[in-house]
């Protein structure tokens, strides 16, 4: 069965890819012209980021308020505690072996270089990532960029 365009629910990403991706081409051969639209888009990615990071700051408290009025109404504390300490642990193991030994070993194998000098750099957004308000790219997106353009010295455009 084909589906028809009026029964996929959802938004198109593919078609807003495509539209960003020729809006950055034609904008680019629009030469001085069509800086000032660069322009604005790079403002409103600043603006952005800035509220990203408000964002990151305070979900937080709001997550910590959250699990603790389910916490109050618990009536098993104790299997409370094992079954998030079990979680806390599966998690801190998980991120640890990922991050720690997988990762690194696919950086060596493609650049030849030390991951943990790299990595070392990049160490406020990958603290980030592993606070509780991770949403693993939404939020931590913009902090691992900011790390990168400044710490390692890459490009805007690649990073």
């Amino acid at each position: 069965q084909i589906p028809v365009g009026s029964e996929i629910k959802g938004m198109n990403i593919l078609g807003l890819v495509m539209f960003a991706l020729v809006l950055g081409v034609a904008l680019k051969k629009l030469g001085p012209e069509g800086e000032d639209l660069i322009r604005f888009f790079n403002s409103f990615n600043e603006a952005t980021m800035v509220l990203v990071t408000w964002i990151m700051w305070y979900v937080p408290i709001g997550i910590m308020f959250l699990v603790g009025s389910k916490i109050v109404e618990m009536e098993d504390i104790v299997l409370l505690v094992t079954s998030l300490g079990k979680y806390i642990f599966a998690s801190i193991l998980g991120h640890i072996i990922h991050g720690g030994i997988i990762l690194p070993l696919i950086y060596f194998a493609a650049t030849r270089q030390n991951p943990y000098l790299m990595g070392h750099s990049e160490h406020p957004g990958a603290l980030c990532f592993i606070s509780p308000c991770s949403a693993p790219s939404s939020a931590t997106l913009p902090s691992m960029i900011k790390c990168i353009e400044e710490n390692n010295k890459v490009d805007k455009r690649i990073s």
